[in-house]
């Protein structure tokens, strides 16, 4: 079995793939200083509660996060004695091509969304993510990734807002009743939900205008779907397209170790 892990700014996920579906998947917030031994710990208990024996052959890593990378690649090596593939390492071979200026790094979630989109819907994609960072990743007619957006989080924007104003309470997102607030909670919520609504559909345009081209705008991440019953701004909707990118990622690169 393949454990697939994830690593973000804010939560990491891991999950179990079996070849055919995710037997299970959990979330932890992401701490650089959490151990191999602790996240043995936590996981083996988590699949001792589900009743699950998972026999993980295989580890791949997709991480935004550097320092915690070591610590993942200890608790493959120790115990589940095996190497892991990690996305944006040398012998880490994407299926699709990267398109961007000489030297410029993309974060590793970014391809794997782009692997991902190209594998379910094809080419001429705009994949909205809305993590730590809202971001675009455009990619080509042949799966190609070809460059970008990033826009702060919505959670960001919320925390700037309550940090760097006294009088500014922390809200949580949600759809307002109306357009125009009439307490600070509903200005505020208005604000950043009718904001990101129009932040999304103008960059999803602009992009299509620079691209002269019909493009499927795909979203993921926990507050896509809050946005979209507002408004038509996505045509598919893909909880676990990371995840999914992982095991696209893994069987490339094991069919080519076997060829």
């Amino acid at each position: 079995m393949l454990l697939a892990i994830d690593c973000g700014n804010t939560n990491t996920v891991f999950s179990i793939w079996d070849g055919s579906e995710f037997i299970a998947t959990w979330r932890t917030a992401t701490d650089w200083k959490r151990t191999a031994d602790q996240y043995y710990v936590w996981l083996s208990t988590l699949l001792k509660l589900r009743g699950i024996e998972a026999d993980i052959s295989d580890v791949i890593i997709s991480s935004t996060v550097p320092r915690v990378v070591w610590n993942l690649r200890v608790l493959s090596d120790r115990y589940f004695n095996t190497r892991p593939l990690v996305v944006g390492k040398p012998e880490c071979t994407l299926p699709v091509d990267v398109r961007v200026d000489a030297g410029t790094a993309v974060g590793p979630d970014r391809l794997v969304n782009t692997v991902a989109g190209y594998d379910l819907y094809g080419g001429d994609l705009i994949i909205v993510d809305f993590g730590t960072a809202t971001t675009f990743d455009v990619s080509d007619s042949d799966g190609a990734y070809i460059g970008g957006v990033i826009a702060p989080g919505v959670n960001l924007s919320l925390e700037a807002l309550h940090n760097a104003a006294a009088a500014l309470p922390h809200i949580d997102i949600s759809q307002p009743a109306h357009v125009v607030g009439t307490n600070t909670v509903a200005c505020m919520q208005s604000g950043v939900f009718w904001g990101y609504i129009g932040l999304v559909r103008e960059i999803c345009a602009r992009i299509k205008a620079e691209r002269g081209r019909e493009m499927r705008v795909i979203s993921t991440g926990g507050l896509a779907p809050l946005f979209q019953q507002a408004e038509a701004l996505f045509d598919e909707y893909q909880d676990d397209l990371t995840m999914h990118g992982l095991t696209v990622i893994h069987k490339y690169n094991k069919e080519l170790v076997s060829e």
